[in-house]
């Protein structure tokens, strides 16, 4: 378990570069569209570059607007353009220990929340603070164990 959280932590910290390009948009024309017309490189002179036609830049071009362009096609177009290509995953809750503590708040509510279904219908109800109490220490425990479950 403590090699997850540092193997976590690590990641975090790595990915703390990454949040401000999360903000950004792609260009309505792709990357290397509007990078290609901003250098005033035409088609035929990165084709050339690539080894490859015009028709091709503008098919490359065309896939990456519509997101079908594979990461070797970019990096290969990266270096072409004298670039680097940077991609990387940011998790939406800010942080991959905060998407475990959602996913792990979201299971434990679950199986909580049935458990305390089968009591009430066995007259035997909790109460609203029990019930929070009994999901916080489930999520605790499945942040412990980490369940393959946790992601189905």
């Amino acid at each position: 378990m403590k090699s997850r959280l540092l193997q976590q932590k690590h990641l975090d910290d790595k990915m703390q570069a990454f949040y401000p390009a999360a903000a950004l948009t792609a260009p309505p024309t792709g990357w290397i569209k509007a990078i290609r017309t901003a250098l005033g490189m035409s088609m035929q002179q990165l084709g050339n570059k690539l080894g490859v036609t015009k028709q091709n830049i503008q098919n490359i071009e065309q896939r990456e607007k519509e997101g079908s362009i594979t990461i070797k096609s970019l990096r290969e177009i990266a270096s072409a353009l004298d670039m680097k290509l940077v991609y990387g995953l940011v998790p939406n809750d800010g942080s991959i220990n905060a998407l475990v503590d959602r996913k792990a708040r979201e299971l434990a509510s679950n199986i909580v929340l049935r458990a305390a279904q089968s009591m009430r219908l066995e007259a035997q109800e909790n109460s609203a603070e029990r019930i929070e109490a009994a999901i916080r220490e489930r999520a605790e425990e499945i942040k412990r164990e980490m369940p393959k479950m946790l992601w189905d």
